[in-house]
């Protein structure tokens, strides 16, 4: 039996946190728009053109993942004009019109389904034009397609979210889903329903909780406990659930990116029926500004993202997305919006008790999946830039990501270990020994072993190692004459480029092990330095020799003084050398405790003794 099956909805309503952004909805080519209309209609004297982030159709993605080859627009409209059907074809930039279909006011609130064959297309999208001195209302739209009814797969879809006392996202995001869901056509509205855990346990859960909705109270155990409580409710009942969406808390979420998911689940085909979703992520602060969907680890141990940031109010970066290939070895999804087959979490277990950092990585790197990502498959994220704590970036990043590679073999070990070595020298070099600590305690704490972690207290250890993170005070309240001897400039202050491209003088430069503590005071300047760093990555300043060192957050908002700390420098070197000795001398058992530790941990039954749930 033949269904005629909506894919997506045409999105006539801006969203708060776009605002300023109606690009990725549409572009005025001619005229003006009313958009505050009753339902969501949108109002067109002139021309609007949709082929655009949130509205154009991924027509390259669905003719791969659902191996459709044909798609029908279909619009309600009001008034007189013409709708223009575009495409861009095949490694090509520019659209070209395939084709126009006139609309009147002659028969009343008019509907028109227009197909359009995928061959050899990237992208679709249309235009609507009203007719001279009138004007034309979009009242909704949707592209679908006709599909074999037995071949839709069956989709029951879970949303689970993790939040810490962060009402003034969650309870937004809530209400979101709820009405964005409640009014869906589609048979998402059936086969869905949202978790909420609540690490924080300060939500009202009878009062959030209803049939679309269930709060579930959480220890604090971190975003891996609270996903695994999230994957444990999706999994309590045998085939209740098929996937299971993994999205944090402080995001602006699209529910027509769930609708979306749910749609495409429906109808991969092949391979990519067990494939998982990423979700990119999009910047709350430049909301055209993409940062990251897929990501994969590289063997030294470096995340890397397979695309670079994209600016998706632009067509040539909205073909680009759809364009580059995910689908790479050693890839992992962030779980800022991650969807996972149920199957999944039954076949290779829960996540890794890592409380923070390397759980959503690491559970890519076990269960190595396909990986399908879409315009508009998206949430809206604080960006990360000036974020850094070293707490998390250095204690956790650094004995999460060796258990790791002691679990999945995912990166090389020796080039870790070097990678470890080198992030305390460069700490060091830029004096900054709370840093350099907080790497050796990851690499002392992975070397005690997986039975220490089951039985460490995630929050109190974060608690306790946050309050020694670097304290950082506006620029504005620093010592001007310091600021001013050590070269911080208004031009430096008014640079927020993240980029940094070394010359190949410098790459060498840095890569020798040479240390101003090492040097007497006869040798060392006077004068003080600066630098300004993104986490471990210098962008710019000069602090050679120098004893005293301002240091700026890459906003150069932010910043703290440093001085040369010869004794600290001592020790800190003196327990690298302990910790190396240690490791050559017990590392290789270690990993395989980790190794055979895995499967315990990553069980219900750890789980529910760890969220004190038996």
């Amino acid at each position: 039996m033949k269904l005629n099956y909506k894919l997506a909805n045409i999105v006539c309503c801006v969203d708060d946190h776009a605002i300023s952004h109606s690009e990725l909805y549409y572009r005025i080519e001619r005229g003006s728009i009313v958009r505050s209309l009753p339902g969501n209609r949108l109002q067109i004297n002139g021309t609007v053109d949709f082929m655009t982030y949130v509205n154009g159709f991924s027509a390259l993605k669905w003719s791969q993942y659902a191996q459709l080859d044909e798609v029908c627009l279909n619009l309600v409209l009001d008034g007189s004009g013409l709708v223009h059907i575009y495409g861009v074809e095949h490694g090509s930039l520019d659209p070209v019109q395939i084709k126009q279909v006139p609309f009147s006011p002659e028969t009343g609130l008019g509907s028109l389904a227009i197909s359009v064959c995928l061959e050899n297309f990237d992208l679709i999208g249309f235009s609507i034009s009203s007719e001279e001195s009138t004007t034309a209302t979009l009242v909704k739209g949707c592209y679908a397609a006709t599909v074999d009814g037995d071949e839709v797969n069956r989709v029951d879809l879970a949303l689970s979210t993790t939040t810490f006392k962060n009402e003034r996202y969650i309870i937004p995001n809530i209400d979101l889903v709820k009405e964005g869901i409640s009014k869906e056509d589609g048979p998402i509205r059936d086969h869905f329903h949202m978790f909420v855990v609540d690490n924080g346990q300060t939500l009202d859960s009878a009062l959030l909780s209803d049939e679309l909705v269930t709060v579930l109270p959480n220890p604090n155990t971190g975003g891996s406990g609270g996903f695994a409580r999230g994957m444990m409710a999706a999994t309590e009942t045998p085939d209740q659930y098929t996937h299971i969406i993994l999205m944090d808390d402080d995001v602006s979420i699209m529910p027509e990116s769930l609708i979306r998911t749910f749609n495409l689940l429906s109808l991969a085909k092949g391979k990519y029926k067990d494939a998982f979703i990423n979700g990119a992520m999009l910047s709350m602060e430049d909301p055209t500004r993409q940062f990251e969907d897929v990501s994969y680890v590289a063997t030294t141990g470096a995340y890397r993202r397979a695309k670079d940031d994209l600016n998706v109010g632009k067509l040539a970066d909205i073909l680009e997305n759809e364009r580059t290939n995910v689908e790479v070895d050693q890839a992992y999804g962030a779980w800022w919006y991650s969807c996972i087959p149920v199957k999944a979490i039954e076949k290779n277990g829960l996540p890794m008790p890592f409380f923070i950092r390397c759980d959503d990585v690491e559970f890519g790197m076990r269960n190595k999946p396909v990986y399908m990502t879409m315009n508009c498959i998206c949430v809206w994220h604080a960006s990360f830039e000036g974020r850094f704590r070293a707490s998390v970036d250095c204690y956790q990043y650094f004995r999460n990501f060796f258990a790791m590679i002691a679990l999945d073999d995912c990166a090389d070990e020796k080039m870790f270990v070097l990678r470890i070595q080198r992030g305390v020298r460069q700490n060091l070099r830029d004096m900054d020994y709370q840093a350099a600590e907080f790497i050796l305690d990851g690499f002392e704490d992975y070397l005690r072993g997986p039975e220490y972690l089951q039985k460490l207290d995630g929050a109190a250890t974060m608690i306790g190692k946050g309050r020694l993170n670097e304290k950082l005070i506006p620029v504005s309240e620093m010592d001007p004459e310091l600021l001013r001897k050590a070269g911080v400039t208004e031009q430096v202050l008014a640079n927020v480029n993240l980029e940094f491209h070394p010359s190949k003088f410098m790459k060498y430069w840095r890569s020798i092990p040479y240390d101003k503590h090492y040097l007497p005071d006869a040798l060392l300047r006077g004068k003080p330095g600066y630098a300004v760093k993104n986490g471990s990555c210098t962008l710019e300043g000069n602090s050679t020799r120098c004893k005293t060192l301002v240091f700026l957050d890459p906003t150069r908002e932010k910043g703290s003084v440093r001085t040369m700390d010869r004794a600290r420098f001592k020790s800190i070197r003196r327990r690298e050398h302990e910790l190396m000795a240690r490791y050559r001398k017990e590392g290789k058992s270690v990993r395989g405790a980790w190794k055979d530790a895995m499967p315990y941990m990553t069980s219900r039954e750890f789980w529910e003794q760890y969220l004190g749930l038996k």
